[in-house]
C-alpha cells in the first residue's frame, strides 16, 4: 500500500474580490504584459487592494524589474490591509492567454508553499478557458510524491479562493477532474516497481473504476496464453509478477443497450510496461534507473477513462492496458525467438528491449479485430528516438487520418500538451521484412518511425492515432505545470479531444483498402 498522497488544494469561487476574503494569508493579483513595451498594467483586484494598502505599487513593480511576464512574481513589502498584515503577490499574467495563466497557477501554489488559504483575482483577465488553464495549473504545479515516513517535506497552499462568479462552477469541476486524472497518472507512474506490477495496477485500476460505473475485465498470464496474446506473453514471461490485459468501458450517463451500441466508439490503448530491464539485451544502469515509468501510457489511458463522465464525453470509450514486467531469468524471451500475436502475425524478436511494441501490438490487434472500433489511439513511451527528434517539449503524433491529426493537435494546444505530427513513410516498410517472420521488431532506422510501421499493421485498417509520449514523458526540471519527473503527458490533451461535441468529425469511416 502506498502512504496517504498530499490531497490538491481546495479551490473555491468567490464573487468577492480577493482584499474582502476573510481568513488568507496571501492575496495574488495579476499583472499584464503591455505588448507595446510600455510597462506593466495593474489587472482586476489592484483598484481595491489600494484603498486598503499604502503603497506605490508601480515604484515596487519598477525597482523588481517587472514587466508583467508569464509566472513572473513580486511580492508587495509590508502590505498591511485592515485584517492586518498581508502577503501580497503580484503575478505576471503576460497578455492573459490560457497559455499564460496556466503558469500564473502553477507558480502561484509553488511560491506560497507552506502558507495557508490564498485569494487571487488572477484568472478574472481571461474567459472560461482561462479560468480552467489556471485551475489545471495549480492542480498540476501543486504535485507531490512522496514515500517519506512523514510525508512530503513541503505542503502547498491549504486553499485558493478564486474571484469569480459561482455559476462558473462547472468550469472549475471539469477542471479540477481533468487536472485530477493527470495527477492520477503521474502518481501511477512515479510508485516504484517494487510496489508496482501488473496485478498492483490492475488492482488500482479497479479501485479507480468501480465508483465511476466504468466495466472492467481483466485476462490472467492463463487467459492471456490461451487466446493468444503472444507479445505481452513473451514479454513478460521471465518475471516474478505475471502480465495482465485490462480493459474498462465507459458508456455516457442514462445510454444503454442499442443506444449505446450506435454511439461512435474510441479505443485507447496503453503501454503498461511496469519495470523494464531490457529482458536480455540488458539496459545499462542509466538506462534502467528510470524504468518504473515505462508504464506511462497505461496510466495515461487510465486517467482518461476515470475523468470521462466528469467531462461529458459522448462517445463510447474502451481503455485497453497492456501491462507485463520486462525482466531476465531462464525462461526470458531470446533474441531470434518468434512470437505469434493476437490474431497470427508474427514477429522475430531481435531487441528484446524493443518490447513496448509487442504488448502494444496484442492489444491493438484485439481491438481491432473484436472490438471494431471508429477509431484506434495508442499512447506509449516508445521510442529513445521521437526524444532526439523533438526534445522533451513535444510529442509525436503519427496518423494517416489528417481529421484525427487535427483533433487531437488541436486539443493538445489548448491542454498545452502540443504534439509535432511524425511522417508514417512508406519507404521505411521494408525495414521490417524478417526472412523468418512477418516483421523484425529492431530492425534500425529511424526509430520513432519503425516502431510506429510495426504497428501499423496490427489496427486493421482502422482510423488510428499512435502517441510516442517518449520524449515529454518525464520533465527534467520543475517549470510551469510541470514538476520534475513523470509527467501524465496525454490526459489532457486526450480528455480536451473525448469531450467535444463530436470527438470524431471528419474522421474516416471504415477500414482502409489493404
Amino acid at each position: 500500500m502506498l502512504p496517504p498522497q498530499m490531497p490538491t488544494p481546495e479551490i473555491t469561487l468567490s464573487p468577492s474580490v480577493p482584499t474582502q476574503q476573510a481568513d488568507v494569508a496571501v492575496v495574488a493579483l495579476p499583472v499584464l504584459r503591455d505588448p507595446d513595451g510600455a510597462g506593466p498594467t495593474l489587472g482586476p483586484g489592484f483598484a481595491e487592494l489600494l484603498d486598503e494598502v499604502d503603497a506605490d505599487v508601480f515604484a515596487v513593480l519598477e525597482r523588481a524589474g517587472a514587466t508583467g511576464r508569464a509566472g513572473e512574481v513580486t511580492p508587495l513589502p509590508a502590505a498591511t490591509a485592515s485584517g492586518g498584515p498581508l502577503l501580497v503577490l503580484m503575478v505576471g499574467v503576460g497578455s492573459g492567454q490560457p497559455a499564460d495563466l496556466r503558469r500564473a497557477g502553477a507558480v502561484l501554489v509553488r511560491r506560497t508553499t507552506g502558507q495557508g488559504r490564498v485569494a487571487t483575482s488572477i484568472p478574472s483577465v481571461g474567459d472560461d478557458a482561462g479560468l480552467r488553464a489556471f485551475v489545471e495549473g495549480a492542480v498540476l504545479g501543486s504535485f507531490v510524491f512522496s514515500m517519506r515516513r512523514d510525508g512530503p517535506a513541503e505542503q502547498p497552499p491549504s486553499g485558493l479562493v478564486v474571484t469569480a462568479d459561482p455559476e462558473r462552477q462547472p468550469v472549475l469541476d471539469r477542471a479540477l477532474a481533468v487536472a485530477g486524472a493527470s495527477r492520477l497518472a503521474r502518481t501511477l507512474a512515479t510508485v516504484p516497481s517494487n510496489v508496482k506490477n501488473p496485478q498492483w495496477f490492475v488492482e488500482e485500476a479497479t479501485r479507480e473504476a468501480a465508483p465511476l460505473g466504468l466495466a472492467t475485465e481483466v485476462w490472467d498470464e492463463h487467459r492471456l496464453e490461451d487466446e493468444g496474446f503472444g507479445g505481452i506473453v513473451a514479454v513478460g514471461r521471465a518475471s516474478a509478477t505475471p502480465p495482465r490485459l485490462l480493459r474498462l468501458d465507459y458508456v455516457p450517463e442514462g445510454v444503454s443497450g442499442r443506444k449505446a451500441a450506435k454511439l461512435p466508439h474510441v479505443v485507447l490503448v496503453g503501454k503498461g510496461i511496469t519495470f523494464d530491464t531490457g529482458g536480455l539485451s540488458l539496459k545499462g544502469g542509466e538506462n534502467m534507473k528510470n524504468m518504473k515509468r515505462d508504464m506511462t501510457g497505461g496510466a495515461v489511458v487510465l486517467g482518461v477513462m476515470t475523468a470521462l463522465r466528469a467531462v461529458g464525453c459522448p462517445i463510447r470509450v474502451t481503455g485497453l492496458v497492456a501491462l507485463a514486467e520486462n525482466a531476465v531469468d531462464g525462461d526470458a524471451t531470446r533474441p531470434g525467438d518468434v512470437i505469434t500475436h493476437y490474431g497470427g502475425r508474427t514477429t522475430e524478436v531481435t531487441n528484446t528491449d524493443a518490447e513496448g511494441r509487442l504488448v502494444m501490438a496484442d492489444a491493438l490487434a484485439y481491438a481491432a479485430a473484436e472490438l471494431a472500433p471508429d477509431a484506434l489511439v495508442d499512447v506509449a513511451t516508445l521510442t529513445g528516438a521521437v526524444k532526439v527528434g523533438l526534445g522533451q517539449r513535444l510529442a509525436g503524433l503519427f496518423t494517416d487520418d489528417d481529421a484525427l491529426h487535427g483533433l487531437i493537435h488541436l486539443a493538445g494546444a489548448a491542454a498545452g500538451e502540443p504534439f509535432w505530427r511524425m511522417p508514417l513513410a512508406a519507404d521505411y516498410r521494408d525495414k521490417l521484412r524478417s526472412a523468418v517472420a512477418d516483421a523484425d521488431n529492431a530492425p534500425g532506422g529511424p526509430g520513432a518511425v519503425i516502431a510506429a510501421l510495426f504497428l501499423e499493421p496490427f489496427t486493421g485498417g482502422l482510423p488510428w492515432a499512435h502517441l510516442d509520449i517518449a520524449s515529454v514523458g518525464d520533465a527534467a526540471d520543475t517549470d510551469a505545470e510541470w514538476t520534475s519527473g513523470p509527467t501524465g503527458f496525454g490526459v489532457r490533451a486526450l480528455l480536451y479531444w473525448l469531450e467535444l461535441a463530436e470527438p470524431l468529425a471528419g474522421v474516416r469511416t471504415g477500414r482502409r483498402r489493404s
